[in-house]
């Protein structure tokens, strides 16, 4: 044997080797035939329920054992808002939420001759705080388990609509009883795939008022690109009031402010409304949800996403306006690819596939559990087949009314709408079709604002979209788009329609309904050739999904039944608690920090030549010699948060503020089915680098008076 020969031998000997060392704990040998990769213990996350508690997982983990009191408080501190988290922070009802929380409010609050975008808000007295129209903060305070209630009467129904039909009678009898009995807004929040059922009592506040909110330049420093990233430099924060008769709320329970900040290897917690995650469904779900619903999101939102971008290069004039709208949908475009890269990646679905194997050996090993539930992951791949069959062509038939859509589609619905009403006798029609309204409704069919080369731009990735799913030899890629791709069949699909003009819209709508549906137009051809067979399939979509909830009810059974509260539930946006530490990652072949400072912000600012969206507030461009800059800005920890989150105060043991969720790193995305504890992670400001910018560089220091004392400063600054 050549020298060269055993150089190469001996070189993939010690690659296998040192490959067998390194995923021990997690592979099995590569040769064995059973699945080599497992599942890890926190793969279904950390987003306890208040109503199931991890009291004993605390303290064998950190040596912290919460109390029935430290867990009230912390839920009575905790608000939700639309969209977002808040916490009350003061005893005189001031709360704490994102700036990217506070886009509506932002516009609800500004008066004219203001830009609150550019220059931000603060009020620095009482009387200068501005009240919000349409806002509210519900606190969560009276929570009840309804399990049985609800179980009982699923399990009287003797077919899956009628289980799905009794658990709702179920539900609105109980939402009604409680409303009567507590007079708070009740839900009734299910838990464990819709096996676990509670009542929440939310007390809600509607006189709510602006205190502070940044320039959206620091808010949102880094902009798009900078989003899901870290290192982060973000005063990603935003104070409100809580006003009742009047007055300043007096709230018992608020997060009182941390004098040190988080520290390195201490518990923290997240205290927030995680949206929605979908851990505890089954491999075929994922697969169904991938293939379907953030396969098709993903597909027409990048799609708009990438096209935006081109045609940038193509229409320079208007190159701002086209990032403008790139970059509104660029929060969207990360989180979608990301979730579909992630469950197209082998190895996570491996996991997801251990964690279910195992379940399915334990039920198998059990008779009385193969006879209640061995008929779920079968039952579950056959719907899921279905529904990927029955969603390809109705997610075409009926295009979304997000903005990534064309809103061609929607104007044809509109003309349709009107001819079938006016092929009814008026007395018949709704109200907004009789004849003393059609002039206002017809007025009302084009869209307000209406941009051509957007809406070309959008149609060719829809075009694409159909292609995607339907195939080129279905009826309408085939006849109706002319077999045409992309830009080509858009302005194919354009030069057949008048729906691109609003004159030709109100003339078509004024000569009825005969005129409407014969006219030919390529769109409304598209609607009236696909109505009968989108109703059936609507109709199957629906029985599969009776289905799929009705074995998905088992499975949440089995799941409480096998692992009881050890494993949270999946978020639905109700309260969670979220334990972890300041912990750093790897990235692009080095580490983060695990926080990082004002130091970093300005390098940040100079680097990017002080341009968009690294550009800095009039304020904060040239700061005064008394703020700190080695100040901890943001922070990177191990809190299992998704959207819904933001906002989230988080807390030491001492329920005390030591940081604000605003992010997670682009690894946390895939947290919507699997949240992996070595690469998730949390971003937040930190509390405080929140109060050394307003004492030392806005010089608010009534602001930051009251958070570190926790009321309203009675002394004048």
């Amino acid at each position: 044997m050549s020298l060269y020969r055993k150089k190469i031998i001996l070189s993939i000997s010690l690659i296998l080797f040192v490959l067998n060392f390194y995923y021990s704990d997690t592979y099995a040998n590569p040769w064995d035939n059973e699945k080599t990769i497992k599942a890890g213990k926190f793969d279904t996350g950390k987003m306890w329920a208040f109503d199931f508690p991890p009291v004993e997982y605390f303290e064998e983990t950190y040596g912290f054992k919460p109390t029935e009191e430290w867990l009230e408080d912390v839920r009575l501190s905790a608000l939700r808002i639309p969209g977002c988290t808040a916490s009350f922070v003061s005893e005189d009802g001031l709360i704490m939420t994102n700036n990217h929380c506070s886009d509506r409010q932002r516009k609800d609050a500004q008066i004219e001759g203001e830009n609150l975008e550019e220059d931000g808000f603060y009020a620095g007295e009482l009387s200068e705080e501005r009240k919000l129209p349409n806002f509210y903060a519900d606190q969560l305070v009276f929570m009840k388990d309804v399990s049985q209630e609800i179980q009982n009467a699923i399990d009287a129904g003797k077919t899956e609509s009628e289980k799905i039909a009794n658990k709702k009678a179920k539900i609105d009898e109980l939402t009604e009883k409680y409303i009567n009995e507590t007079g708070l807004k009740i839900e009734i929040e299910s838990f464990y795939n819709n096996s676990r059922f509670s009542v929440y009592g939310f007390k809600r506040y509607n006189d709510i008022r602006l205190v502070f909110l940044p320039e959206e330049s620091i808010g949102y420093f880094g902009g798009d690109f900078d989003n899901f990233t870290y290192p982060r430099y973000n005063l990603d924060c935003a104070f409100y009031r809580v006003y009742e008769n009047d007055e300043p709320l007096k709230s018992k329970n608020y997060f009182k402010w941390s004098k040190n900040g988080a520290q390195e290897n201490e518990v923290i917690f997240s205290v927030g409304n995680p949206g929605r995650t979908n851990r505890l469904k089954t491999v075929a779900q994922l697969k169904y949800l991938r293939d379907t619903f953030y396969g098709n999101s993903a597909f027409i939102t990048d799609g708009n996403y990438q096209a935006f971008e081109y045609y940038k290069s193509i229409y320079p004039e208007r190159a701002d306006e086209l990032e403008k709208f790139k970059t509104g949908i660029g929060n969207g475009q990360k989180v979608l690819t990301n979730i579909v890269n992630g469950l197209n990646d082998p190895s996570l679905l491996e996991r997801k596939i251990d964690f279910e194997n195992k379940l399915i050996k334990k039920v198998e090993s059990d008779n009385s559990l193969k006879e209640k539930y061995g008929m779920i992951w079968e039952t579950m791949e056959r719907t899921a087949s279905e529904l990927i069959n029955y969603n390809k062509k109705i997610s075409v038939y009926k295009p979304g009314k997000r903005s990534v859509y064309p809103s061609y589609f929607s104007t044809a619905e509109k003309l349709i709408t009107l001819a079938d009403q006016l092929n009814l006798p008026e007395e018949e029609r709704l109200e907004a079709f009789k004849e003393d309204k059609l002039k206002e409704y017809i007025s009302s069919i084009f869209p307000a604002k209406y941009d051509e080369l957007f809406e070309k731009i959008k149609l060719s990735v829809f075009v694409n979209f159909a292609v995607k799913n339907l195939g080129n030899e279905h009826f309408i890629t085939k006849d109706l788009f002319n077999g045409l791709n992309g830009m080509e069949a858009a302005e194919y699909l354009l030069k057949n329609s008048v729906l691109g003009n609003k004159e030709s819209v109100i003339k078509l709508a004024e000569e009825g309904a005969e005129k409407i549906l014969n006219s030919g137009d390529v769109f409304i051809k598209f609607i009236t050739s696909t109505k009968d067979e989108l109703k059936q399939l609507e109709k199957l979509e629906t029985e599969a999904k009776n289905t799929e909830e009705v074995y998905e009810n088992l499975l949440g059974q089995l799941l409480y039944e096998a692992y009881g509260t050890s494993i949270p539930p999946d978020a639905n946006f109700t309260l969670r608690i979220s334990d972890g530490v300041l912990k750093d990652f790897n990235y692009n072949g080095t580490k983060t920090p695990l926080k990082t400072t004002y130091f970093g912000l300005y390098d940040r600012y100079y680097s990017f030549e002080k341009e968009y969206p690294w550009n800095l507030p009039k304020k904060w461009q040239n700061p005064p010699m008394e703020f700190k800059l080695t100040t901890p800005f943001n922070f990177t920890s191990t809190q299992d948060i998704v959207g819904g989150n933001s906002g989230s105060a988080i807390i030491n043991k001492n329920a005390e503020v030591v940081g604000l969720a605003f992010d997670g790193n682009i690894n946390s995305i895939i947290g919507n089915f699997i949240y992996l504890e070595e690469e998730n992670r949390c971003v937040a400001v930190t509390s405080e680098g929140m109060v050394e910018a307003f004492m030392n560089l806005y010089g608010y220091k009534k602001l930051a008076s009251e958070l570190i004392n926790g009321q309203i400063p009675k002394e004048v600054f």
